[in-house]
């Protein structure tokens, strides 16, 4: 089990891993699906509010969004950071939205996600973690060594890349 109690699924369709992960982030209220409002909630720690993030979120939207449902599903986020494109360029794709997500992460950007970073985005995003699944979580990103108190950026993604 994930220490948010929530399975990741590796592998959908064709794309890498990464992919699903990072959908399943950009995800917030993980109905399937990305809204504006997921997209709000995930840039809000990382952006100024305003009309800049809105035309950068109208923007997202409009791109991805091809059947015009107000939504981006996985198959729409697929195709516009996987698309048709070699593995390797879907994986740079998915590689840089996670590294957003470090970013958004990372409040005091130092590179690192401490326990305080993860407590807090964790709880922004809506995620209900004890201290005892962050913990975990960074036990689990630091591949189980007990003398880190923070997760890397390479850490995040050996977290989100666990099938459980």
């Amino acid at each position: 089990m994930c220490p948010s109690g929530r399975t990741l699924v590796a592998g959908m369709g064709s794309a890498a891993p990464e992919l699903k992960s990072a959908f399943d982030v950009l995800d917030a209220d993980r109905d399937g699906k990305i809204s504006r409002d997921d997209l709000r909630r995930f840039y809000a720690g990382f952006t100024n509010s305003g009309e800049e993030e809105e035309d950068m979120i109208g923007t997202m939207m409009s791109v991805a969004d091809s059947d015009k449902d107000g939504f981006v599903g996985y198959e729409e986020f697929e195709r516009v950071l996987g698309g048709n494109q070699s593995s390797s360029s879907s994986s740079s794709a998915a590689g840089a939205v996670m590294a957003d997500v470090f970013r958004a992460m990372d409040k005091d950007g130092d590179g690192k996600l401490s326990h305080g970073d993860l407590k807090s985005y964790m709880h922004s995003a809506g995620f209900d973690a004890s201290d005892d699944d962050i913990r975990a979580m960074i036990r689990l990103g630091a591949g189980g060594g007990g003398e880190n108190d923070a997760v890397s950026f390479e850490d995040l993604l050996r977290i989100l890349a666990v099938e459980c």
